[in-house]
C-alpha cells in the first residue's frame, strides 16, 4: 500500500489501482481529494472537512463515494444522492477495495467549556493504517502504521507520547502538523522518537512511503 502525506491531516492511500483519501480539509491542498475513489472524513471541523475539496473530488469522479459521520453527511449528502454513507463506531465496510473498521465516538477535549462533537477513526485493511481524527482512540486491533496527531489545540506532547505507547504501532507518521513550525519539529521528533517506543517518522506534504 502506498501512503502519501498531504498537508495537515490529509492522507492518500493507494492499492491495486484505487485511491482512498482521508480528511481532505481546509488546511490541505485544493486538489487533495481529486482522483479519489473513496473518501473518509473523521469529523466536521474545517481542517478535516472542507465541502469544496469533497465536491471537487466527487465531480471529478462520478463513481467516487464518501463515508463519514452524521454531522458531515448532513452537509454534503443532498448534493450527491446515494454516494454519501453514514458510519459510526463498530461499523465495517469496504471502500474502493480497502477494508475499513470505524473506531471512536468523540472528539478530544479542547476545553471543558467547549461542547465535544463526534469524531471517528478509521482502521484500514485490518490495521495496516489507523487514522484517529482528533482523538487518542485506541483500536482493539494491532496497528502497523499510526497516523499520529502531533500538534493541536487539544493535545500536549506528553499525551502524544503516551498515545504511541498505548497503541504500540510498528511506526507512527506525523499528521495534524500544520500548526507545528519547522523550528520546533526537532524537539517533537526527538521526544516522541525517544520515548514513544515506535519508529517515529515524518513525510513532507506530497511525499510517499510504502506501508
Amino acid at each position: 500500500m502506498k501512503l502519501t502525506k498531504k498537508s495537515h491531516a490529509c492522507v492518500r492511500l493507494e492499492k491495486d489501482g484505487q485511491t482512498l483519501v482521508l480528511d481532505p480539509g481546509g488546511f490541505s491542498e485544493e486538489d487533495a481529494a481529486v482522483g479519489a475513489d473513496a473518501i473518509l472524513v473523521t469529523h466536521e471541523h474545517p481542517d478535516h472537512f472542507n465541502e469544496q475539496r469533497l465536491r471537487a473530488a466527487m465531480e471529478a469522479n462520478p463513481a467516487a463515494e464518501i463515508w463519514t459521520l452524521t454531522s458531515v453527511a448532513e452537509k454534503i449528502s443532498s448534493a450527491f444522492p446515494g454516494r454519501v454513507h453514514t458510519v459510526g463506531h463498530g461499523d465495517t465496510f469496504t471502500a474502493a477495495g480497502f477494508d475499513v473498521q470505524v473506531h471512536g465516538e468523540l472528539h478530544a477535549v479542547i476545553h471543558p467549556d467547549i461542547p465535544r462533537i463526534t469524531n471517528v477513526g478509521y482502521l484500514v485493511d485490518g490495521g495496516k493504517v489507523f487514522h484517529p481524527g482528533d482523538a487518542f482512540t485506541v483500536p482493539d486491533r494491532t496497528v502497523e502504521t499510526l497516523m499520529l496527531p502531533v500538534m493541536a489545540p487539544w493535545n500536549k506532547i506528553s499525551e502524544v507520547i503516551e498515545y504511541v505507547r498505548e497503541v504500540k504501532p510498528q511506526r507512527a507518521y506525523d499528521i495534524h502538523d500544520a500548526l507545528l513550525t519547522d523550528l520546533a519539529r526537532p524537539i517533537y521528533d526527538n521526544q516522541i522518537g525517544t520515548l514513544g517506543g515506535a519508529d517515529h517518522l515524518r513525510l513532507a506534504p506530497g511525499a510517499s512511503a510504502e506501508v
